[in-house]
């Protein structure tokens, strides 16, 4: 077996089917070699992945920037050396293009904050396990929220007082039994 064929069945072991096609239409943003990776039909498959961001209007308009934009970067010298896609975005801000493909660059911003926000949603599902242990297994939707909060925010949290947690809860005590 080929080192491209244990590569590609590595690929297909690590990502299930749905996180493989946003893999390889991301790829398709590559700027190397003159966008030679450049494949409209499947950065239009990568919008439909970000059905809020790209209405089907939207998406007609991303079909017809992509067409001008892979043209224009291919003729432009000052985005022919780049190496990486925050590169791509860099240079568009810098060269006031980003006003001509603002489609294409909500794509490459979303492209590039697809990492952190998988990073907190793995966070939260991580914290999740230390904050539902097994003798918290019973907590009901609310109270888990209450406690994974100050949990995950605990960079926040540590600058307050447990004197001032214990008197806003007694505070709120006395109020509830003044109401009833």
């Amino acid at each position: 077996m080929s080192v491209i064929d244990k590569q590609h069945q590595e690929f297909e072991n690590r990502f299930d089917e749905k996180s493989a096609e946003l893999l390889k239409c991301i790829a398709c943003l590559s700027p190397i070699n003159l966008f030679v990776y450049f494949d409209k039909k499947k950065l239009l498959e990568l919008a439909d992945f970000y059905p809020k961001e790209f209405s089907g209007v939207e998406k007609i308009g991303l079909g017809f920037q992509l067409d001008l934009f892979i043209k224009d970067m291919r003729n432009d010298p000052r985005f022919h050396h780049l190496k990486n896609i925050g590169e791509v975005l860099v240079k568009l801000i810098e060269t006031n293009k980003h006003f001509s493909y603002l489609h294409v660059c909500l794509l490459f911003k979303l492209v590039l904050i697809l990492p952190v926000s998988t990073t907190s949603v793995e966070r939260v599902f991580f914290s999740m396990t230390f904050v539902k242990n097994k003798s918290r297994n019973k907590l009901g939707d609310k109270l888990l929220n209450y406690c994974l909060i100050p949990f995950i925010e605990r960079d926040f949290f540590v600058q307050v007082s447990d004197d001032d947690i214990i008197n806003r809860f007694q505070n709120m005590k006395s109020r509830r039994m003044i109401l009833d």
